[in-house]
């Protein structure tokens, strides 16, 4: 892909954005990067999926982190949760992405679709 300057602002805007949630709600790669690099950039649903995993590959959220570490009594981040589950997400991500692979992009595309309707209606309609 060529980096124009609109390609720039392009990415910009979904980094900016894909932070700024992330640092707001806790998301961030998924939800927003992927469906906003296929219709912004027109790449395949395999691509985005590589390209949000590779935007989380440096220490993007250190400084979220470290806000909720230090906040309040404590912090608000209980490091034995988040370093097993981190573990065990390299683990599935490994895995997941061999999988994804395997998919057509078709179908990869309503199954994340599939998806976030899923999450969407459970938070629309929880009542906690």
């Amino acid at each position: 892909m060529k980096m124009t300057v609109s390609t720039f602002l392009i990415l910009a805007l979904i980094g900016v954005l894909a932070g700024l949630i992330s640092g707001l709600v806790g998301v961030g790669g998924g939800i927003i990067m992927v469906p906003l690099f296929i219709l912004f950039l027109g790449i395949s649903q395999h691509n985005a999926q590589g390209l949000s995993l590779a935007v989380m590959l440096p220490p993007v959220t250190f400084l979220a982190v470290y806000n909720y570490h230090t906040a309040g009594s404590g912090g608000n981040i209980d490091w034995r949760i988040a370093l097993t589950v981190a573990l065990l997400f390299m683990i599935g991500g490994f895995v997941g992405s061999k999988i994804a692979l395997q998919i057509d992009q078709r179908i990869l595309k309503k199954v994340f679709g599939v998806m976030m309707l899923l999450v969407a209606l459970k938070l629309i309609f929880s009542t906690k």
